[in-house]
Protein backbone atom coordinates (compact mmCIF):
# COMPACT_ATOMS: atom_id res chain seq x y z
CA UNK A 1 0.00 0.00 0.00
CA UNK A 2 1.25 3.49 -0.62
CA UNK A 3 2.78 5.61 1.93
CA UNK A 4 0.07 8.03 1.36
CA UNK A 5 -2.61 5.49 1.97
CA UNK A 6 -1.50 4.29 5.41
CA UNK A 7 -1.71 8.02 7.28
CA UNK A 8 -3.61 8.66 10.28
CA UNK A 9 -4.36 12.27 10.86
CA UNK A 10 -5.11 13.95 14.40
CA UNK A 11 -6.64 17.26 14.70
CA UNK A 12 -6.52 19.59 17.42
CA UNK A 13 -2.72 17.62 18.12
CA UNK A 14 -1.38 20.82 20.14
CA UNK A 15 -4.66 20.88 22.68
CA UNK A 16 -4.32 18.94 25.95
CA UNK A 17 -6.10 15.78 24.54
CA UNK A 18 -5.11 15.78 20.97
CA UNK A 19 -1.06 16.54 21.71
CA UNK A 20 -0.92 13.47 24.17
CA UNK A 21 -2.70 11.06 21.63
CA UNK A 22 0.00 12.02 19.03
CA UNK A 23 2.75 11.36 21.95
CA UNK A 24 1.05 7.80 22.62
CA UNK A 25 0.76 6.60 18.53
CA UNK A 26 3.95 7.54 17.78
CA UNK A 27 4.84 4.78 20.04
CA UNK A 28 2.61 2.18 18.15
CA UNK A 29 2.99 3.66 14.57
CA UNK A 30 6.07 4.96 12.43
CA UNK A 31 6.40 9.14 12.73
CA UNK A 32 5.90 8.70 8.51
CA UNK A 33 2.34 7.34 9.15
CA UNK A 34 1.10 9.94 10.75
CA UNK A 35 0.01 13.79 10.35
CA UNK A 36 -1.56 16.35 12.34
CA UNK A 37 -3.81 19.18 11.43
CA UNK A 38 -3.41 22.05 13.54
CA UNK A 39 -4.52 25.86 13.59
CA UNK A 40 -0.73 27.21 14.16
CA UNK A 41 1.89 24.56 12.84
CA UNK A 42 4.55 26.80 14.69
CA UNK A 43 3.24 24.98 17.94
CA UNK A 44 4.14 21.72 16.48
CA UNK A 45 7.32 22.37 15.33
CA UNK A 46 8.43 19.49 17.52
CA UNK A 47 6.55 17.04 16.29
CA UNK A 48 7.76 17.96 12.43
CA UNK A 49 11.51 17.39 13.99
CA UNK A 50 10.33 14.14 14.83
CA UNK A 51 8.97 13.12 11.47
CA UNK A 52 5.56 13.55 11.77
CA UNK A 53 3.33 15.62 8.93
CA UNK A 54 2.07 18.85 10.21
CA UNK A 55 0.15 20.98 8.23
CA UNK A 56 -2.20 23.96 8.68
CA UNK A 57 -6.05 23.15 9.19
CA UNK A 58 -9.37 24.73 10.94
CA UNK A 59 -12.67 23.16 11.38
CA UNK A 60 -13.93 27.04 9.60
CA UNK A 61 -11.63 26.59 6.03
CA UNK A 62 -12.64 24.23 3.73
CA UNK A 63 -9.65 24.45 1.58
CA UNK A 64 -7.17 23.79 4.40
CA UNK A 65 -8.93 20.54 5.32
CA UNK A 66 -8.65 19.62 2.11
CA UNK A 67 -4.42 20.29 2.80
CA UNK A 68 -4.37 19.21 6.00
CA UNK A 69 -6.13 15.67 5.46
CA UNK A 70 -4.70 14.48 2.30
CA UNK A 71 -3.93 10.67 1.76
CA UNK A 72 -5.88 10.05 5.46
CA UNK A 73 -6.40 6.64 5.66
CA UNK A 74 -7.76 7.83 9.46
CA UNK A 75 -9.28 11.09 10.68
CA UNK A 76 -9.42 11.66 14.55
CA UNK A 77 -11.80 14.51 14.88
CA UNK A 78 -10.86 15.69 18.41
CA UNK A 79 -13.98 17.75 19.23
CA UNK A 80 -13.58 21.76 19.69
CA UNK A 81 -13.43 23.28 23.05
CA UNK A 82 -17.04 25.41 22.58
CA UNK A 83 -20.48 24.46 22.91
CA UNK A 84 -24.19 25.35 21.03
CA UNK A 85 -24.81 25.81 16.81
CA UNK A 86 -21.18 26.95 16.06
CA UNK A 87 -19.52 23.67 17.64
CA UNK A 88 -21.58 21.67 15.73
CA UNK A 89 -21.18 23.46 12.57
CA UNK A 90 -17.15 22.97 13.00
CA UNK A 91 -17.59 19.58 13.55
CA UNK A 92 -19.87 19.18 9.91
CA UNK A 93 -17.54 21.21 8.60
CA UNK A 94 -14.64 18.71 9.88
CA UNK A 95 -16.77 15.26 8.61
CA UNK A 96 -17.68 16.67 5.25
CA UNK A 97 -13.33 17.75 5.10
CA UNK A 98 -12.38 13.90 5.75
CA UNK A 99 -15.42 12.70 3.35
CA UNK A 100 -13.75 14.83 0.67
CA UNK A 101 -10.25 13.46 1.40
CA UNK A 102 -11.32 9.98 1.03
CA UNK A 103 -10.57 8.77 4.72
CA UNK A 104 -12.00 5.65 5.17
CA UNK A 105 -12.79 5.54 8.55
CA UNK A 106 -13.49 8.92 11.00
CA UNK A 107 -12.90 8.70 14.72
CA UNK A 108 -14.26 11.44 17.18
CA UNK A 109 -13.86 12.27 20.87
CA UNK A 110 -17.23 12.38 21.77
CA UNK A 111 -18.08 12.02 25.47
CA UNK A 112 -20.43 9.65 27.84
CA UNK A 113 -23.96 11.05 28.10
CA UNK A 114 -24.74 12.20 24.63
CA UNK A 115 -28.00 12.26 23.58
CA UNK A 116 -30.10 14.85 22.04
CA UNK A 117 -32.13 14.76 25.16
CA UNK A 118 -29.15 15.32 27.39
CA UNK A 119 -29.57 18.58 30.29
CA UNK A 120 -25.48 19.23 29.23
CA UNK A 121 -25.60 21.12 26.29
CA UNK A 122 -22.04 20.06 24.94
CA UNK A 123 -23.97 16.32 25.28
CA UNK A 124 -26.39 17.20 22.91
CA UNK A 125 -23.60 18.93 20.65
CA UNK A 126 -22.07 15.29 20.95
CA UNK A 127 -24.57 13.73 19.87
CA UNK A 128 -25.66 15.74 16.50
CA UNK A 129 -22.31 15.21 15.96
CA UNK A 130 -22.38 11.76 15.94
CA UNK A 131 -25.63 11.57 13.84
CA UNK A 132 -23.92 13.65 11.27
CA UNK A 133 -21.41 10.88 10.91
CA UNK A 134 -23.96 8.08 10.73
CA UNK A 135 -25.22 10.00 7.96
CA UNK A 136 -21.70 10.66 6.12
CA UNK A 137 -21.70 7.21 4.55
CA UNK A 138 -17.79 6.46 5.54
CA UNK A 139 -17.40 3.97 8.83
CA UNK A 140 -16.82 5.89 11.81
CA UNK A 141 -15.70 5.05 15.98
CA UNK A 142 -17.43 7.87 18.14
CA UNK A 143 -14.97 7.36 21.38
CA UNK A 144 -17.46 8.20 23.91
CA UNK A 145 -15.23 9.33 26.57
CA UNK A 146 -15.82 9.27 29.95
CA UNK A 147 -16.10 13.14 32.32
CA UNK A 148 -12.67 14.80 32.32
CA UNK A 149 -11.49 14.25 35.82
CA UNK A 150 -9.47 17.88 35.00
CA UNK A 151 -12.76 19.28 35.17
CA UNK A 152 -13.29 18.22 39.05
CA UNK A 153 -9.94 19.77 39.45
CA UNK A 154 -10.25 22.47 37.76
CA UNK A 155 -13.67 23.27 39.95
CA UNK A 156 -11.44 22.47 42.93
CA UNK A 157 -8.96 24.36 42.71
CA UNK A 158 -11.47 27.47 43.51
CA UNK A 159 -11.77 26.36 46.94
CA UNK A 160 -8.15 25.64 48.34
CA UNK A 161 -7.51 29.19 49.31
CA UNK A 162 -10.88 29.60 50.91
CA UNK A 163 -11.31 26.06 51.92
CA UNK A 164 -14.94 26.21 50.90
CA UNK A 165 -16.63 24.88 47.63
CA UNK A 166 -19.99 26.03 47.26
CA UNK A 167 -21.76 24.13 43.65
CA UNK A 168 -24.81 23.37 42.54
CA UNK A 169 -26.21 19.48 43.86
CA UNK A 170 -24.94 17.28 41.24
CA UNK A 171 -24.86 13.64 41.15
CA UNK A 172 -21.90 10.91 40.38
CA UNK A 173 -19.21 11.00 37.52
CA UNK A 174 -17.22 8.93 36.43
CA UNK A 175 -14.39 10.89 36.66
CA UNK A 176 -11.41 10.38 33.43
CA UNK A 177 -7.83 11.40 33.00
CA UNK A 178 -6.90 13.30 29.73
CA UNK A 179 -3.64 10.48 29.60
CA UNK A 180 -5.82 7.54 29.89
CA UNK A 181 -8.59 8.76 27.26
CA UNK A 182 -5.73 9.67 24.74
CA UNK A 183 -3.52 5.95 25.55
CA UNK A 184 -6.83 4.60 24.20
CA UNK A 185 -7.30 6.60 21.52
CA UNK A 186 -3.90 6.13 20.25
CA UNK A 187 -4.53 1.97 21.00
CA UNK A 188 -8.06 2.04 18.90
CA UNK A 189 -6.13 4.08 15.90
CA UNK A 190 -3.43 1.63 15.70
CA UNK A 191 -6.00 -1.04 15.63
CA UNK A 192 -8.13 0.12 12.88
CA UNK A 193 -11.61 -0.73 12.83
CA UNK A 194 -11.72 -2.17 16.66
CA UNK A 195 -14.88 -0.73 17.40
CA UNK A 196 -17.69 0.86 14.63
CA UNK A 197 -20.04 3.19 15.92
CA UNK A 198 -20.06 4.61 19.83
CA UNK A 199 -17.49 2.89 22.12
CA UNK A 200 -18.52 1.63 25.67
CA UNK A 201 -18.65 4.56 28.05
CA UNK A 202 -14.74 5.02 28.16
CA UNK A 203 -14.30 5.62 31.92
CA UNK A 204 -12.22 5.70 35.31
CA UNK A 205 -13.07 3.06 37.75
CA UNK A 206 -15.39 5.05 40.18
CA UNK A 207 -18.19 7.35 40.11
CA UNK A 208 -18.01 10.42 42.77
CA UNK A 209 -19.51 13.21 43.11
CA UNK A 210 -18.12 17.02 44.35
CA UNK A 211 -18.46 15.77 48.03
CA UNK A 212 -15.76 13.23 47.64
CA UNK A 213 -14.19 15.81 45.27
CA UNK A 214 -13.90 18.33 48.23
CA UNK A 215 -12.75 15.69 50.33
CA UNK A 216 -10.30 14.39 48.40
CA UNK A 217 -9.07 17.58 47.54
CA UNK A 218 -8.63 18.70 50.73
CA UNK A 219 -6.72 15.48 51.97
CA UNK A 220 -4.18 16.12 48.66
CA UNK A 221 -3.42 19.85 49.45
CA UNK A 222 -3.56 19.60 53.00
CA UNK A 223 -6.03 22.12 53.44
CA UNK A 224 -9.58 20.95 54.37
CA UNK A 225 -11.93 21.96 52.09
CA UNK A 226 -16.01 22.10 52.76
CA UNK A 227 -18.24 21.55 49.66
CA UNK A 228 -21.24 23.69 50.04
CA UNK A 229 -24.62 22.94 48.04
CA UNK A 230 -25.53 26.06 46.28
CA UNK A 231 -29.19 26.56 44.87
CA UNK A 232 -28.68 26.82 40.92
CA UNK A 233 -30.23 30.14 40.44
CA UNK A 234 -28.10 31.55 42.90
CA UNK A 235 -24.77 29.60 41.23
CA UNK A 236 -26.10 30.71 38.14
CA UNK A 237 -26.25 34.53 39.83
CA UNK A 238 -22.69 34.45 41.00
CA UNK A 239 -21.05 32.88 37.82
CA UNK A 240 -22.80 36.18 36.10
CA UNK A 241 -21.66 38.20 38.81
CA UNK A 242 -18.01 37.46 37.82
CA UNK A 243 -18.43 37.95 34.40
CA UNK A 244 -19.09 35.01 32.99
CA UNK A 245 -21.76 35.56 30.06
CA UNK A 246 -25.58 33.91 30.60
CA UNK A 247 -25.40 31.64 28.40
CA UNK A 248 -22.09 30.02 29.55
CA UNK A 249 -23.74 30.34 33.03
CA UNK A 250 -26.57 28.17 31.91
CA UNK A 251 -24.62 26.08 30.18
CA UNK A 252 -22.09 25.20 33.29
CA UNK A 253 -25.09 24.64 35.28
CA UNK A 254 -26.15 21.67 32.77
CA UNK A 255 -23.30 20.33 33.84
CA UNK A 256 -24.99 19.60 37.36
CA UNK A 257 -28.46 19.05 36.43
CA UNK A 258 -27.02 16.56 34.05
CA UNK A 259 -25.05 14.47 36.74
CA UNK A 260 -28.16 14.64 38.94
CA UNK A 261 -30.15 12.86 36.37
CA UNK A 262 -27.36 9.88 36.24
CA UNK A 263 -26.30 10.81 33.06
CA UNK A 264 -22.40 10.83 33.86
CA UNK A 265 -22.45 7.69 36.81
CA UNK A 266 -21.82 4.78 34.52
CA UNK A 267 -18.87 3.26 35.23
CA UNK A 268 -17.04 0.61 32.66
CA UNK A 269 -14.02 -1.70 31.96
CA UNK A 270 -13.71 -1.15 28.60
CA UNK A 271 -10.93 1.67 28.91
CA UNK A 272 -9.33 -0.70 30.98
CA UNK A 273 -9.36 -3.13 29.07
CA UNK A 274 -7.94 -0.88 25.99
CA UNK A 275 -4.89 0.44 28.02
CA UNK A 276 -4.13 -3.06 29.86
CA UNK A 277 -4.35 -1.32 33.53
CA UNK A 278 -6.69 0.37 36.32
CA UNK A 279 -7.10 3.75 35.30
CA UNK A 280 -5.50 6.75 36.45
CA UNK A 281 -8.14 7.87 40.38
CA UNK A 282 -8.77 11.27 41.15
CA UNK A 283 -7.13 11.10 43.55
CA UNK A 284 -3.71 11.00 41.59
CA UNK A 285 -5.19 13.80 39.23
CA UNK A 286 -5.97 15.97 42.34
CA UNK A 287 -3.10 15.60 43.33
CA UNK A 288 -0.80 16.33 40.07
CA UNK A 289 -2.88 19.45 39.44
CA UNK A 290 -3.73 21.00 43.38
CA UNK A 291 -0.66 19.92 44.86
CA UNK A 292 2.12 20.71 42.37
Amino acid sequence: MPLERIMIIVTGATGQLGRQIVERLLTRVPAERVGVSVRDPEKARALADRGVRVRQGSFTDAASLAHAFEGAAQVLLVSVDAMGEECVKRHLAAIEGAVAAGARRILYTSQMGASPSSRFQACRDHAATEEALRACGVPFTSLRNGFYAASAAHFASFGVDSGRLPLPADGPFAWTAHADLAEAAAVVLADEGRFDGPTPPLTGSTALGFDEVARTAGQVTGRAMTRLTVPDDEWREQMTGRGVPAETAEQLLGIFTAARAGEFATVDPTLATLIGREPVSLRTVLRETLAA
